[in-house]
């Protein structure tokens, strides 16, 4: 019977390396069987199949199915075959069949000693360098779309290469039964010599070679093609999930086909020539993993590895298809292939037999990578809906990005990138920092989400993107960054661009789209303006807004601070506080009220240290008015009072004892009595808070220390303190308890917590009943009865 010319339904033997798998198959001589075959309605422009190699054993001979194309009986090992999809399209459905044929035998292959340092690295690759065994994956897939990418750049002067099989793809497939994993490329193919030296030498890549001879040549194509490696550590990945693995690779260039097999732990690989025709392709080449058996149930599941290519591959510039295992019961006919008997008719006394059906086995492949890169295209052709859609769909969000920015950088470092702002920041005030919101993508092959800041500032945590380069410096694994120039001009460059981006945002028509960005997103960028980034140090405090004493109800920038400042005013001033409320109404802001100078209100825990971290904006100071250090310039009249009040001073400061350094004459106070400012090295009340909630404030010693940087001042022209000295004076009775509950009070409004806040209540208790008992026993008895009568 007639075939298909591109049909191929052989069967090889193998002859074992040992005795003892001989006396088990016995008679037979071979030790592996290889099915190659595909369905003759599937060739419209599509390759070939590429061969499959069995494991040495007598199970992979299987139950036997008819071809419902050929007529004949034949061994169902579809997980050992490769199966061809139809064009991109569609899905197609690849019968997958061979037929028993009698064993011939073929010469033994060669065997092969790796050199030392590859069977050193076989031992690292499976036991330490790898931290996820699922990456074997992403190296395969990576070195099946070098091998296509290798062809179609070659194929531009040498179309012969191409031949009759033009199609170019990646395809997968596994046979659950026996535990057999298969990816297959219609790509370059090796040769004997390439394979004998790609797979038994470390590091020689095929691809590396091929860029180095093109670099060497000057040709002016060579820049385009810095491929991932053809084949170099990251096939040594198959072993980690294999105790097998199996390359049959056919090369344009060579005219016979060969194969290349090693198992796990082993020191040496065979390579034996394809001999049986029916076994040759044209071009290309399957990995066939036999795999462990802890390995099986993961790496069968066809759903997973669809899962796995689309996390790690589903980028790459050629179609990638995945192969489901079904089956179906197809019509046997008789040896002649014609019935005696017409249909409908029946001899006297005969019934008519019913139509014999056997299972056969194929295949459905889809295509996974059908999402082509967002980033890859020009920012002038993506429209704004397709951006979003991107962002929703590849981090499951519900909420639209506020913002993004798509670009490209040439120069020292060229990469890709799309960043996006979220929607809404993260829940928890460390949820951003754990988050893996940057996807590194190597020539569209994904590498990694989890940096540290390697590749972003920990600062922009929050963003969210894609960044994709061809030359990142990676570990030998490709699971980390290596610390090298290049990834530190990376990280200043995405840093750059994220600043456009927020600078954009804060000019653009609508003021509320950064308004809702620096309620969700501004702690970040305080946190990167007080430590993190300090060459971008300027631009960050340009994008900072607070709340002050003349912008209560909307933010205001430091820009704009600058520009309402009073003639002569030399120094930004800010106070820190838990609110706008009480910072509004804090003693350390009366002078200057009366002045009519603007104060900004530091409301969140990095405000203050993003001051401390700033020094200076546009050439003037931040200044805190709660220290000890604030002045508005009048000297002159404050050492006059100092002088006249220094006895007071001093006998408050013995009444009082170590909970403060000093007491003086204020010179901020215009309507309180007293106020309790910070030392000059000491914490404000409210980064002693802040400090307090971190256990810091708890630390041996260190409490002790902040009480004793605390000034008390005083208002010289305030009637309880110009009768507190009167008290001194005179020596009037209570004047000890009168100055503890200044002191205290001044606790209070400053925003300090009270070492003792029930002792502070019993004393105000007390007071108000002494100031009622007063007031009675001032009272004339006529108008204590009559107030009893009212």
């Amino acid at each position: 019977m007639a075939r298909h010319p591109l049909r191929f339904v052989p069967t090889l033997l193998r002859p074992l390396a040992s005795s003892q798998s001989k006396q088990v198959l016995g008679s037979i001589e071979g030790g592996a069987r290889a099915l190659h075959s595909v369905s003759p309605s599937l060739f419209n422009n599509v390759c070939t199949s590429r061969p499959l190699y069995l494991t040495a054993s007598r199970p992979h001979l299987n139950r036997s199915v008819r071809n419902e194309t050929t007529g004949t009986a034949a061994t169902d090992v579809a997980a050992s075959a490769t199966a061809q999809a139809s064009p991109p399209t569609a899905a197609v459905a690849d019968n997958v069949d061979s037929k028993m044929e009698a064993a011939s035998s073929q010469p033994v292959g060669e065997t092969h000693s790796y050199q030392a340092e590859v069977s050193r690295l076989l031992d690292l690759i499976v036991h330490s360098l790898y931290s996820h065994k699922e990456v074997f994956l992403r190296e395969l897939v990576s070195n099946a779309n070098d091998a296509l990418d290798k062809l179609r750049f070659l194929s531009v002067t040498e179309p012969q290469l191409l031949g009759s099989n033009p199609e170019l793809s990646v395809k997968i497939r596994a046979n659950t039964e026996k535990g057999v994993l298969v990816i297959t490329d219609s790509g370059i193919g090796m040769t004997k010599d390439e394979l004998i030296k790609s797979l038994g030498t470390i590091a020689q890549s095929g691809t590396a070679n091929f860029v180095k001879a093109l670099k060497e040549n000057k040709d002016s194509l060579a820049g385009d093609n810095n491929l991932i490696g053809r084949f170099g550590v990251g096939f040594y990945s198959a072993f980690l999930v294999s105790d097998k693995v199996a390359v049959s690779t056919k090369s344009p260039k060579s005219d016979k086909q060969y194969v290349w097999e090693s198992v796990a732990d082993s020191s040496s690989f065979e390579v034996r020539e394809e001999m049986d025709p029916d076994y040759l392709v044209p071009r290309g080449t399957s990995v066939v993993l036999y795999l462990k058996n802890d390995m099986k149930k993961d790496f069968t599941d066809m759903t997973k590895i669809r899962d796995l290519v689309k996390n790690y591959s589903q980028f790459l510039s050629f179609p990638i298809y995945v192969g489901q295992e079904r089956t179906r019961q197809v019509e046997v006919k008789d040896e002649s292939g014609a019935l005696e008997v017409k249909e409908g008719e029946t001899k006297e006394g005969e019934t008519k037999e019913e139509p014999k059906t056997v299972t056969e086995k194929y295949y459905t492949y889809d295509v996974v990578n059908e999402t082509k890169p967002i980033w890859l295209r020009s920012p002038r052709e993506v429209h704004k809906e397709e951006y979003h859609a991107f962002y929703k769909k590849t981090y499951n969000e519900h909420l639209e990005p506020m913002a993004y920015t798509h670009f490209s950088t040439e120069g020292e470092v060229e990469f890709k990138s799309l960043i996006y702002v979220p929607g809404m920041a993260p829940f928890g005030s460390e949820e951003a920092g754990r988050m893996k919101n940057i996807k590194l993508y190597v020539k569209r092959v994904f590498i990694s989400d989890d940096f540290n800041g390697e590749l972003f500032p920990p600062y922009l945590s929050f963003m969210k993107g894609v960044v994709d380069s061809n030359d990142l410096p990676l570990n030998v694994s490709r699971e980390l960054l290596q610390e090298s120039r290049i990834v530190r001009l990376m990280k200043k460059r995405l840093a750059k661009k994220c600043l456009d981006l927020f600078e954009a945002m804060a000019n653009s028509k609508d003021p509320e789209d950064y308004r809702k960005f620096f309620r969700n997103f501004g702690k970040y960028l305080k946190f990167g303006c007080s430590q993190e980034d300090i060459p971008n140090q300027k631009r960050l405090a340009n994008l900072l807004r607070f709340y002050s004493s003349k912008h209560q109800d909307e933010m205001t920038s430091l820009k704009q601070y600058v520009a309402d400042m009073k003639p002569g005013q030399k120094a930004i001033y800010y106070f820190s506080s838990e609110s706008v409320k009480s910072a509004r109404n804090a003693p350390f802001l009366e002078q200057l009220y009366n002045k009519d100078l603007e104060v900004l209100f530091m409301t969140e825990t990095l405000d203050e240290v993003t001051a401390t971290h700033l020094k200076y904006y546009e050439g003037k100071k931040f200044v805190d008015v709660s220290k000890e250090t604030f002045n508005l310039g009048d000297d002159e009249q404050q050492k006059q009072l100092a002088n006249e009040f220094s006895l007071l001073c001093n006998w408050m400061k013995k009444k009082i004892g170590d909970k403060i350094a000093k007491v003086q004459v204020s010179k901020r106070l215009s309507a309180s009595p007293v106020v309790l400012v910070s030392g000059k090295d000491g914490w404000s009340a409210n980064m002693e808070r802040v400090m307090r909630a971190q256990n810091l404030g708890d630390t041996p010693g260190l409490r002790e220390f902040m009480y004793s940087t605390r000034v008390l001042e005083i208002n010289p022209n305030h009637p309880v303190i110009l009768d507190l000295d009167e008290a001194r004076k005179t020596g009037r009775p209570g004047s000890k308890e009168q100055v503890d509950l200044l002191y205290e009070t001044a606790l209070m409004s400053s925003g300090f917590v009270p070492e003792d806040p029930a002792g502070f209540g019993s004393k105000l208790y007390e007071l108000v009943g002494a100031s009622l008992a007063r007031e009675r026993s001032s009272r004339p008895p006529e108008a204590e009865i009559l107030g009893h009568a009212s």
